[in-house]
């Protein structure tokens, strides 16, 4: 009998082949094969009368296209979120002007970036499908960008000033810092943070896909625009198709990404004992011990790397030798910007004004009732969420093999669109005599909650072993264990949770208090009614009005609130 084909062959070692290579060698193919044929249709010309159907044969071409549309977005917002991030920490006067600026866009919700941005880009490319696509990529990029940010410059931030002295001590240049220390330190909160921003990404899929400007309407083709015409011709067979398929993409993409990259940041974690229980992903165990993939690390890879690396530290040199060359450039840059930045703040409020100035008294009561409703359903959407996310959160990331059964369910409840679950929250919520006054909190709580949860999994995840193991040799109780190392150790990342998912909770007030349910249109009293009023009906000075309202109480309370529990969790709760 003739021995097996296995990894294990002497012919195979030889070579350097594992049979196993053959599946990744068709992946990557067939990926190649469907992003290019894929791509090819976003340059075609634009259909004003497109028809979205809901027929079962256009599932998989719809899901192509919204899976590279979420990629791109996701590409455009991992590398904003570093290089903002990355900016803010360096510059402490940049900082005064760029934290501020991130709170006012992660404040404005994503539905009011529509018109300007779908109008200019029209403008931009006539006729064309590709001035769409751009403008759903842009929509995805904002609802995706402000959590990975705020993560990323709260873990640069908390960086031990051990380890800082360290760097200084070996003469660290700027590339060797950032990326044996800097990115690092962040890598766990990006990773759990770029879960929930592609979550969120999902999350407004059908609002950015399928929408309305006044008398003109603008479809794409893909998943979220086939749940908003089969949510709003009421096939529930169709939403039922449309949400399994979206729930198998979930998931493939946890078992495929999230999981591998998860299991591989957890050698960032600084800890002085090893864990217990540490996060697996077969997917990772294939590719590290693939043959072939460590021939092509060992052979392009590694060289390519190393010659960078050699070129940027050659380029940018010694920390002394650049000092005053690099401090002047960062001073120019800074003044540079910080002009800009005033006549674009000087000339966009002139335009408002005079865009403001049409409105008339009962506009303005209008947008502050508004602002009270929707104020209300936010602090009871943060409270609710509050109570179950934060043991939820700290079970998982203590837990890995917990996290590994929890984490793509919870994927697929922060992922799958609001508007697709109305049909039947809806029908549920009528037979109870709720309606939209207590379904706008429960989708509410949808954009609020999973920004919250899977920062404070981060958080727990972060957490060095040590302490958990010191906690059992002086054998803690379970509620001192949460009061001088579980809540210490999350509270940086919860309140990175917290500030993301307020801002989550107001957007998501524009997709829970006006929907369009079987040909009618429902409402409840608050700013995400009017500000969806006013972009079907093209009142852009409206839409301002209650945008600006909005973004105001949100930067409100990130000043007044949260950023002092941010500085406290810098200054007092850091773990090392």
């Amino acid at each position: 009998m003739s021995r097996p084909l296995t990894p294990d062959n002497k012919i195979f070692d030889r070579i350097g082949w594992n049979p196993q290579d053959s599946l990744l060698i068709l992946a990557i193919v067939a990926l190649i094969f469907v992003i290019v044929r894929t791509a090819a249709q976003f340059t075609g010309e634009y259909h004003r009368d497109l028809i979205i159907e809901t027929d079962l044969s256009v599932l998989p071409n719809y899901t192509a296209q919204t899976l590279l549309r979420m990629a791109i977005a996701y590409f455009l917002s991992l590398g904003f979120s570093i290089a903002y991030a990355y900016i803010t920490y360096g510059s402490p006067l940049l900082a005064k002007i760029l934290i501020p600026l991130l709170d006012i866009l992660q404040s404005i919700p994503v539905l009011s970036f529509l018109p300007g941005v779908v109008l200019a880009l029209i403008s931009l490319f006539p006729g064309q499908q590709i001035g769409i696509e751009i403008a759903a990529i842009l929509l995805i990029f904002t609802g995706m960008t402000w959590n990975m940010t705020f993560s990323f410059y709260q873990s640069l931030c908390n960086i031990p000033k051990e380890l800082k002295e360290a760097a200084s001590i070996y003469r660290l240049n700027f590339w060797q810092r950032f990326w044996t220390l800097e990115l690092p330190a962040g890598a766990i909160g990006l990773v759990w943070n770029s879960v929930m921003s592609v979550a969120g990404g999902w999350f407004f899929l059908i609002a950015i896909e399928s929408f309305t400007l006044g008398d003109r309407s603008f479809r794409l083709p893909g998943l979220g625009s086939f749940l908003a015409k089969a949510a709003d011709t009421g096939n529930l067979v169709a939403i039922a198709w449309g949400l399994s398929v979206m729930v198998g993409v979930i998931i493939a993409i946890d078992f495929f990404i999230w999981r591998p990259l998860i299991a591989w940041v957890e050698k960032f974690k600084f800890q002085m004992v090893e864990a217990e229980d540490i996060p697996q992903s077969s997917v990772l165990d294939f590719l590290l011990y693939s043959p072939t993939l460590r021939s092509l690390s060992k052979r392009v890879w590694m060289p390519l790397f190393e010659g960078v690396d050699r070129g940027l530290t050659q380029l940018i040199g010694q920390p002394s030798t650049h000092t005053k060359k690099t401090t002047s450039w960062i001073q120019w840059l800074s003044w540079l910007f910080l002009s800009g930045f005033a006549f674009i703040v000087v000339w966009g409020t002139w335009e408002a004004v005079l865009l403001l100035r049409t409105l008339s008294l009962s506009d303005w009561q209008q947008v502050m009732r508004g602002a009270i409703f929707t104020a209300l359903r936010v602090i009871v959407a943060l409270i609710l969420s509050l109570l179950w996310t934060v043991p939820v959160g700290v079970a998982i990331g203590r837990n890995p093999r917990l996290a590994q059964i929890l984490q793509p369910l919870v994927q697929i409840a922060a992922s799958v669109p609001a508007t697709a679950l109305f049909p039947v929250l809806l029908l549920f919520l009528a037979r109870l005599g709720g309606g939209l006054q207590i379904g706008s909190i429960v989708l509410m709580m949808l954009g609020t909650m999973w920004y919250i949860l899977f920062n404070v999994i981060a958080g727990a995840q972060s957490i060095p072993s040590e302490l958990f193991e010191a906690a059992k040799v002086y054998k803690l109780s379970l509620v001192l264990r949460w009061k001088t190392v579980i809540l210490p150790g999350i509270f940086p990342y919860l309140i990175t949770g917290i500030i993301t998912a307020v801002g989550g909770a107001w957007n998501a007030s524009i997709v829970s208090e006006y929907v369009n349910f079987q040909g009618e249109t429902l409402t409840t009293p608050g700013l995400g009614e009017t500000i969806s009023q006013a972009t079907a009906r093209g009142n852009f000075a409206l839409l301002l009005a209650a945008t600006g309202v909005m973004s105001f109480l949100v930067v409100l309370t990130n000043r007044v609130v949260w950023r002092r529990l941010y500085r406290l969790a810098q200054e007092k709760y850091q773990l090392l």
